[in-house]
């Protein structure tokens, strides 16, 4: 997280919304929490909450489909779908992204 910069592209906000998501998260990455639950417990207003969110997903640390986080891994990302064959593994926080990715389509 540091040594990638990545932290350095998150506000304090999105800093302390990834924080929280961490330590909550089962060990596959993924938080139930509401997101009024977090925002109450981090003390943000809405506004302040999607921005960080956003910024979040922006950067690949999280993604997200209501009601449901993940934290993805830090891990260099796998190869992109045409340069994979299929046999090759693919982590599971990617899979999950691109459903949602889907999804919202």
């Amino acid at each position: 997280m540091v040594r990638e910069g990545k932290i350095e592209a998150c506000s304090h906000a999105a800093a302390a919304l990834y924080l929280f998501l961490i330590t909550v998260a089962d060990a596959r990455g993924l938080s139930y929490y509401s997101d009024e639950s977090i925002r109450k417990r981090l003390s943000m207003d809405h506004e302040t909450f999607c921005r960080a969110r956003n910024q979040l997903i922006g950067n690949d640390l999280v993604a997200f489909k209501t009601p449901i986080y993940q934290v993805l891994p830090l891990d260099p990302p796998l190869p992109a779908p045409e340069h994979r064959t299929s046999g090759d593994p693919q982590a599971i926080g990617h899979i999950f992204k691109a459903i949602m990715e889907r999804a919202n389509d």
